[in-house]
């Protein structure tokens, strides 16, 4: 490197700075909790982050200490026995460390065990109003409302100050389901079904991720978690339960013949129609969602019309392919998603 040598120490000064910073901030932040869970977790973090303080402290005094008496006549053992002093230093090394370790770790084990890890567990299903099922395919999420015929895809939405009981399960392989501000993780297990609880305090949206990699678009697998009002929950249940009403304009109802007569329907359910695919998320109600892709982009038409013609350039790998459509028939499927409200 030919670089000066202070511009070397600002370089060194700046990576030492970001990579501390790079956690902080972000819409996904396990340090501002907005439900009792979450907030047992922070408080866990802070416990923990103070006993490593206090064995780090502990490490560095012991450390200065056997630095500060290592030329001091008495200190040590050799053949003409014990010296002067060295019983209380072996008391010294014995207490601080090996029992104050213990004693953190100890402390540590039984707030996380007998508190934390207990109140963050899900309930029984008959004590929670609401149930959900979250499925976790690669690279997106599916989300059933059991008693219902709601499906949608990476948007999940729950009513404020109510628990919900959240069923995860996988359709492939292990992914993890976790929304940091709300809960903690949980597994998604081929063949198996794990329970995690929702009850947010306050109405917003929170951005949840998968938290086990799980191939190549691991990163991309996200999805929003929407806390309504109980008044405004179930008005968006009610509407995610209705079939999908018949396209509003010619250009809509070409749009309904392309998808429906060609390969789209072999991957994608829209129910009311004869499309019945399962490979992809069910598109119902898809002009409702926020974003396509797990998050990936945003749901605006021309997001969409992109999304339809490059998908593997925005989300390389995933299960859709690319799809060759001229204009006029690229803006009548276009026109037929976009009335999927």
């Amino acid at each position: 490197m030919n670089a000066p040598r202070e511009d070397r120490r600002c370089l060194a000064f700046l990576v030492l700075a970001v990579v501390p910073l790079a956690g902080c901030g972000g819409s996904q932040n396990a340090l501002a909790p907005e439900s009792h869970q979450a907030r047992d977790i922070a408080t866990l973090f802070w416990w923990m982050m103070g006993g490593a303080w206090v064995g780090l402290g502990l490490v560095v005094g012991l450390l200065l200490w056997s630095w500060k008496r290592r030329n001091r006549r008495g200190f040590g053992r050799d053949v003409e026995g014990d010296k002067p002093g060295e019983k209380r230093s072996w008391y010294a090394v014995v207490v601080l460390g090996i029992v104050m370790p213990i004693a953190v770790i100890s402390t540590l084990f039984v707030v996380s065990d007998l508190f934390v890890i207990k109140t963050t567990q899900a309930p029984a299903s008959t004590t929670t109003k609401l149930t959900v099922q979250v499925i976790g395919h690669q690279w997106w999420w599916e989300v059933r409302y059991p008693g219902t015929t709601a499906v949608t895809a990476n948007e999940l939405h729950i009513p404020a100050r109510t628990p919900v009981r959240v069923e995860v399960k996988t359709a492939d392989v292990i992914h993890s389901f976790w929304v940091p501000e709300l809960n903690r993780k949980i597994d998604t297990i081929p063949g198996r079904s794990n329970v995690v609880e929702l009850d947010a305090d306050q109405v917003g949206r929170y951005r949840g991720q998968c938290a086990e990699f799980c191939g190549l678009q691991h990163a991309h697998m996200a999805m929003y978690v929407f806390v309504d009002e109980p008044s405004a929950f179930r008005r968006w249940l009610a509407q995610q339960e209705k079939p999908v009403e018949a396209p509003s304009s010619a250009l809509a109802e070409r749009g309904a013949r392309l998808f429906l007569d060609g390969p789209c329907s072999s991957c994608h359910a829209i129910r009311g129609t004869d499309a019945d695919g399962y490979v992809g998320p069910d598109l119902t109600h898809v002009a409702s969602r926020a974003t396509l892709g797990a998050l990936t982009v945003s749901n605006t038409p021309d997001d969409l019309r992109q999304w339809i013609l490059h998908s593997q350039q925005a989300k390389p790998g995933n299960q859709m392919p690319d799809f060759n459509a001229s204009g006029a028939r690229l803006d009548a499927l276009v026109a037929f998603l976009e009335g999927l409200k």
